[in-house]
């Protein structure tokens, strides 16, 4: 009886450097977050900024002028305003010229993260946290971590946070970054949530840009920010 001769294939293994390239893709576009915001799944918070902090926070008006901006946005874009507020028989409410009218939660706490169940409730259908507020490496640095072990993007704005003491800024947004939040800026943010120059809110919100544009330029906390 005649031998058939059946080719034998062989498959090329893969190098080990090219398995760990493809295991870390398919990896990667399963777990991939960019962070991106969109407009109806965001929540800005409002962290602390009280009458009491005034003359002792590094930079408290540029903290404030940022807090203006944003609140101006939050009425533009129609984005929930979280506020808080820490032990305020103490420390005083919250900056008077802060316009808190239509915030959705302004509240009282003692525990220095803002993650308390007064302001979980107030979260469903949001993914996405813009945090801003004192003092940066406390009552913001334990709100973004609280968040972010709860599954929240979370993105601090570098020109919205501060402390008492300078030096403790850089820190607390490297242990943000860390920990896998975003530090960012106010104009970033506002113009993520756009989108799009065609959205119906872009003029409004490019006018209140150029109308913050001086205490932008004058914020000295992207000194300290490390961005």
């Amino acid at each position: 009886m005649p031998r058939v001769c059946v080719p034998h294939l062989v498959s090329t293994p893969l190098p080990p450097h090219a398995l760990l390239e493809s295991a870390h893709s398919i990896a990667m576009s399963a777990l991939r977050n960019v962070g991106r915001l969109h407009q109806q799944s965001t929540a800005f918070f409002l962290c602390d900024i009280q009458e009491k902090f005034r003359t002792h926070i590094f930079q408290y008006p540029s903290v404030v002028a940022t807090a203006q901006k944003m609140i101006a946005a939050h009425k533009i874009l129609d984005i929930p305003l979280i506020v808080t507020e820490q032990k305020p028989e103490s420390l005083g409410v919250t900056a008077k010229e802060l316009d808190l009218s239509q915030a959705k939660i302004n509240i009282p706490k003692t525990k220095f993260s803002m993650y308390v169940p007064e302001v979980e409730k107030e979260l469903k259908n949001i993914k996405s946290v813009v945090l801003f507020g004192i003092e940066s490496h406390v009552c913001v640095l334990q709100t973004a971590l609280d968040l972010l072990e709860n599954n929240y993007d979370v993105h601090v704005l570098a020109d919205g946070v501060s402390s008492m003491n300078s030096f403790e800024i850089e820190p607390a947004l490297n242990r943000v970054r860390s920990a896998g939040g975003y530090v960012t800026t106010s104009e970033s943010v506002l113009f993520q949530l756009l989108g799009d120059s065609e959205h119906k809110e872009f003029k409004k919100i490019s006018n209140l840009v150029k109308q913050t544009k001086e205490a932008t330029a004058g914020n000295k906390l992207f000194v300290k920010s490390n961005i």
